[in-house]
């Protein structure tokens, strides 16, 4: 039997629950996580993590696709239970599998991003806290899953309207990898900038489309089939 009451803080920072199925997996997340994420709670089914995450009002929670128990439909079950319960929380998707199909599901009933189990947890940190802050977190290659999803067509260049007609060729390219989910680090590898040089690109091209976050640029990007 899971042990689902609230977790003793340990840390102080960003408050997340962790929730996945085998309690090896949430231990070793846990010891993982930076010092600034205090886990305050653990599941392991889908009923499990509605109790605890409507117990604890976490800010993110991490959740793994495929769960037992509810009726069948997993990490995105709970995250549909939750959102009807009125508890205010993020999604974090985590998983072994890659899957377009557990990508989709999970995206399309509320999830902010979604890592495969391969992150360490430094990068699970960083990516808990940037989806918090209203970032969607995936990696390149699953973000085309997402971006299939929406209906946006591989390839397809988008007419120029005068929003996108506000920005530099350079700007273009990294709105583009930006908003398909890449870090500032990976821009500037594929670019050849410095992560300074990609930041200040992207500070640009938010204030110059007006928008707050990646998250926004990332459907702005999206309903303009620009990606």
């Amino acid at each position: 039997m899971t042990d689902v009451s609230p977790a003793e803080p340990t840390r102080q920072g960003l408050r997340v629950v962790i929730v996945d199925d085998h309690s090896i997996f949430r231990s070793g997340l846990r010891a993982d996580l930076s010092p600034n994420l205090d886990v305050v709670g653990e599941a392991g089914s889908v009923d499990e993590a509605v109790t605890v995450i409507q117990g604890t009002a976490p800010d993110v929670v991490l959740l793994d696709v495929h769960l037992p128990g509810g009726a069948g439909g997993g990490g995105a079950e709970v995250i549909r239970r939750v959102a009807e319960s009125g508890t205010p929380s993020t999604f974090l998707a985590l998983s072994v599998s890659d899957a377009a199909e557990d990508v989709v599901s999970v995206i399309r009933a509320g999830a902010r991003g979604y890592l495969t189990k391969s992150a360490s947890g430094a990068e699970v940190s960083q990516a808990a806290a940037r989806v918090h802050g209203g970032d969607a977190v995936f990696s390149p290659r699953l973000a085309g899953f997402v971006l299939d999803a929406f209906g946006v067509v591989g390839g397809e260049t988008a007419v120029a309207d005068d929003e996108l007609d506000r920005l530099s060729a350079r700007e273009q390219e990294v709105m583009r990898l930006i908003a398909r989910g890449y870090a500032y680090k990976e821009v500037a590898a594929e670019l050849f900038l410095s992560v300074k040089t990609v930041e200040t690109h992207v500070s640009k091209v938010l204030r110059k489309l007006q928008l707050s976050n990646r998250h926004e640029l990332t459907a702005w990007a999206l309903s303009r089939k620009l990606l």
